[in-house]
């Protein structure tokens, strides 16, 4: 999907729009950090179920939804190196999954970089419609936010929204001050998508170990009881995701 199809595009309720390289960044950190800590291999996170993890931290209740999954990427980089699927073009474009108790998640990735479609500068064009469109109820960010700029032109277009009609929450990987939104922890959904047991200790069978007290407590509800992965365009889309 490209810009121009973005803007003439029939939403969804609920919406998640995802910064790709960020996330890719933030999984890099943590396999490393917990292979180091934990002294074993850590998996690729699986896309799918950090996708309902999200959905579920942006406050979505159980239910027959529709959620549309929006991957901003540099065009430079092809594919996430660290989730599975990892293939913007071929595994994620225009694909879609059931989730047994959240419903049918579809996926789109825009390739940005070009003189007029920086990834930022998409970013927020992209909330700046979703925010006028009365169709969207639920919309999950997922920026870089370690860009103040980037923050600070997130926080003033949501400066006027109003939170009764539009359900918002920005995700990082620490709280932040200020801002028209919910806040949830990007860590904890990417750790529980890499099969990563924040609790109990290792001798109860967690991955905490001891003298760590700093990491995520277990994320609530995450049974996320998944149908698969479904490789073929998503039911909107005349495939046979049901």
């Amino acid at each position: 999907m490209n810009t121009q199809e973005a803007q003439n595009i029939k939403w969804s309720e609920n919406i998640i729009i995802v910064d790709g390289d960020y996330i890719d960044h933030v999984a890099f950190d943590i396999i490393v950090n917990f292979e180091r800590m934990l002294d074993r291999r850590i998996p690729a996170a699986d896309f799918s179920q950090w996708a309902v993890d999200v959905a579920l931290d942006g406050r979505l209740k159980p239910g027959n939804h529709e959620t549309q999954v929006i991957l901003l990427h540099d065009k430079k980089n092809q594919k996430l190196e660290n989730f599975a699927p990892s293939d913007y073009d071929k595994e994620l474009n225009g694909q879609a999954f059931m989730d047994e108790r959240f419903g049918e998640f579809i996926i789109n990735s825009i390739a940005c970089g070009d003189e007029n479609t920086a990834k930022d500068a998409v970013l927020l064009d992209l909330l700046k419609t979703l925010c006028i469109h009365g169709e969207v109820k639920r919309i999950m960010i997922v920026p870089n936010a370690e860009e103040d700029s980037l923050l600070r032109s997130i926080r003033n277009t949501l400066n006027d929204v109003d939170d009764e009609l539009k359900h918002i929450t920005l995700f990082a990987m620490q709280p932040l001050e200020g801002g028209n939104f919910k806040q949830a922890i990007l860590g904890y959904s990417i750790m529980h998508a890499m099969g990563i047991k924040a609790s109990p200790s290792p001798s109860k069978g967690g991955d905490v170990p001891n003298g760590v007290e700093s990491l995520p407590k277990p994320l609530q509800g995450r049974g996320c009881c998944l149908t698969g992965w479904k490789a073929s365009p998503s039911s909107s889309k005349g495939g046979d995701v049901a």
